[in-house]
């Protein structure tokens, strides 16, 4: 069904771009705001244009959700379910489950490498977080930035969906991974509506990069690769700790802290000048902030407790040997 909608708005814009010179001539593409960014910002030169943010953005969110729908069926479906039978998986619910983090390795890891590539063309490489604040508003963004943000935006909104439709088996941590997908639209949407697009990439950095880790490590475990599954463990505990907990610790004191580096015309409530920064809006950008420390904290907490009844385990077994 997501193959056809996107098929069909593809067949449509194609059809306009080709039939328009001959019966109108200049009129604007009304299909191509669902397939690419919008709102270019005119004065650009056209070697290096930049992009604000604007209502057309809505229909590239809508258009790609359906596209990520796509996206994840198919490497579910065709991909990690004949992958999973060849290790010899059979149970149905494990099928699922090997799909569902095959995805999300794949997905992750891609946007880690693309969040990764983005970050080294801002001054706020690697994580120097006064950027986050200094010549606010960021409402200027390079091409690169604005589909980046705006494809983890419609990836989030598509994976909330499937949470709330019940369209995959619920799991145990069902509320917190809820709470999560709540947190992370609201800390980004609300970044970008305003013009705080920095410190929201460097946050969707910061959560990529050790979710491939962690549905790798999820894979492995599902095929039994014993040895190669301690070591992907190990590199996710130092990964998981240094980017989900001490970069957005970091993160939390630049909000704290850092807030009144901005110019001093960027402290007021005045949307049309694209600056929204009122004093309390340290507040609005911390409060989400702090959450999703608290639900990182909350899987952090149960890595630990895996990592720690490994370790005793082994401990245990070593001890029956040599005794």
């Amino acid at each position: 069904s997501s193959l056809k909608i996107l098929l069909l708005v593809f067949i449509l814009w194609a059809n306009w771009e080709l039939l328009a010179p001959y019966i109108a001539k200049d009129t604007p593409n009304p299909f191509a705001p669902l397939l690419f960014i919008s709102h270019r910002i005119p004065d650009t030169p056209e070697d290096d244009p930049c992009y604000q943010k604007g209502y057309l953005d809505l229909a590239f969110l809508a258009y790609y959700i359906v596209f990520w729908s796509f996206v994840r069926q198919t490497i579910t479906v065709y991909l990690c379910r004949p992958a999973a039978k060849w290790f010899g998986i059979r149970r149905e619910t494990k099928l699922d489950r090997f799909g569902e983090q095959g995805y999300a390795v794949l997905y992750f890891a891609f946007t880690g490498v693309w969040g990764l590539l983005i970050m080294r063309q801002l001054p706020t490489w690697w994580y120097r977080t006064e950027h986050f604040w200094l010549e606010y508003p960021h409402w200027k963004m390079q091409p690169q930035l604005k589909t980046y943000y705006l494809m983890q935006a419609s990836y989030w909104c598509q994976q909330l969906i499937v949470l709330l439709l019940g369209l995959e088996k619920p799991r145990k941590d069902y509320n917190e991974l809820v709470a999560h997908h709540f947190v992370t639209l609201w800390m980004v949407g609300w970044s970008y509506l305003i013009n705080l697009t920095y410190i929201g990439h460097a946050v969707y950095l910061s959560m990529d990069i050790p979710d491939s880790v962690l549905g790798l490590s999820k894979l492995l475990n599902y095929i039994q690769w014993h040895r190669t599954k301690t070591a992907t463990f190990t590199v996710l505990l130092v990964v998981w700790t240094y980017f989900r907990h001490w970069l957005n610790w970091v993160m939390l004191y630049s909000v704290w802290f850092e807030f009144d580096l901005m110019p001093e015309s960027s402290k007021q409530w005045s949307p049309k000048d694209g600056v929204w920064l009122t004093w309390w809006m340290k507040y609005q950008m911390f409060a989400p902030m702090l959450l999703l420390q608290c639900l990182n904290l909350f899987w952090y907490f149960l890595i630990l407790r895996i990592a720690w009844r490994y370790v005793f385990a082994r401990h245990f077994e070593v001890s029956r040997v040599l005794t």
